[in-house]
């Protein structure tokens, strides 16, 4: 595997979905909700990772056949860049793998930060607009305003190397179910 760290922010309930994650990855770290709070699950993730490049998954994925030999694949290509592996849009068909400007970052389930990355969102947390920090998840927004002030671009990898299962979000239980990738592929 390549040479950053993969991590999963998980939540108790949910250690059925941590177990097979693991077997899948074996060098994976759980990062444990202790407070029924995503966004500090998230921030602590973000403190362990240090200055070390960093793949965060969430707990409700589901991965695709070879995930960890087509992750260091896709990551080789981009070493340097945010990139994400799960995304639900129309582009994603029409278009494929493309740039997109950081103020679109959407959905965490599974995204690739390079090295200092990690401590330097963890840091700009502290300084986030006021209203939006108030929030107990929010984690795509953090990341979606922190490449904005960087004015800088991520990479979508499509197809999507993850699938979102369908189950209900612990965070908030109106959300669909059905958020899903349409370029996923099982193998």
């Amino acid at each position: 595997m390549g040479n950053y760290l993969i991590m999963v922010t998980a939540h108790p309930a949910r250690q059925e979905f941590v177990s097979y994650l693991k077997e899948q990855i074996p060098d994976l770290i759980v990062v444990m909700d202790q407070d029924s709070n995503a966004m500090h699950t998230y921030l602590r993730a973000l403190e362990m990772t240090g200055q070390n490049p960093c793949v965060i998954l969430e707990d409700d994925v589901e991965l695709t056949g070879n995930f960890c030999a087509k992750l260091d694949a896709a990551i080789s290509e981009r070493p340097d860049r945010v990139i994400q592996f799960f995304s639900m849009r129309k582009a994603d068909i029409e278009i494929g793998s493309r740039w997109d400007t950081g103020s679109r970052f959407m959905m965490n389930q599974c995204t690739y930060f390079p090295a200092g990355y990690a401590a330097a969102l963890r840091a700009f947390r502290e300084t986030w607009d006021k209203r939006e920090v108030q929030w107990r998840s929010g984690k795509d927004l953090l990341v979606a305003a922190f490449l904005k002030s960087r004015r800088e671009r991520y990479w979508i990898h499509v197809p999507s190397l993850v699938q979102h299962r369908v189950t209900r979000s612990i965070i908030d239980r109106r959300r669909s179910m059905f958020r899903r990738s349409l370029t996923f592929q099982e193998e």
